[in-house]
């Protein structure tokens, strides 16, 4: 993990003062720890029934997609609002910096789907936690979240109750 560590970049004061953004950009940038951070968030879900997994616009398109392929199963966008040209169904919630929505195709899953979560960073856990919301609101199943980044001082994982959680990197400041 310090391989992957080593590609995270710390931008301080953003998006707004007293935030230290953690930047995926140079881990992107490089294929070697992008084909090994991919991995490493799969890996604990090799073999498991999952029939899609959903990644939150825009970063967790990069890593969700990535994952997806990788295990043979579909991606499901969630969306800012207006972005959707379907029927959707939509979820409000706050962040640590202001409030954000998220939407889905109504038709995007079901009971019978069962699914894995992606996005790059927990912090507050309020992002992962309308996306689980708003996944079970169209009857799928959320087997588990994994992200790349955790701000452990944040203390995320608790929004998400008694999920499974996978986390690559840990962070405490």
């Amino acid at each position: 993990m310090k391989r992957l560590k080593a590609r995270i970049r710390d931008i301080p004061d953003f998006p707004k003062p007293g935030i230290v953004f953690k930047d995926i950009t140079p881990l992107v940038k490089d294929p070697s720890a992008l084909r090994l951070a991919i991995h490493q968030l799969l890996h604990p879900f090799l073999g498991e029934d999952l029939t899609a997994v959903v990644g939150m616009e825009a970063r967790g398109f990069i890593f969700g997609s990535l994952v997806a392929w990788e295990l043979g199963v579909g991606f499901i966008p969630l969306r800012k609002p207006g972005k959707l040209p379907y029927d959707v169904q939509s979820i409000s919630y706050d962040l640590e910096y202001g409030s954000a929505s998220l939407e889905v195709h109504v038709d995007a899953l079901g009971k019978e789907d069962r699914v894995l979560m992606i996005d790059d960073v927990l912090a507050t856990g309020g992002t992962a936690s309308a996306s689980c919301a708003l996944v079970e609101k169209l009857g799928a199943e959320i087997a588990a979240c994994a992200f790349v980044i955790e701000l452990d001082t944040l203390q995320g994982r608790k929004q998400l109750g008694n999920r499974r959680i996978h986390s690559l990197l840990h962070y405490q400041d």
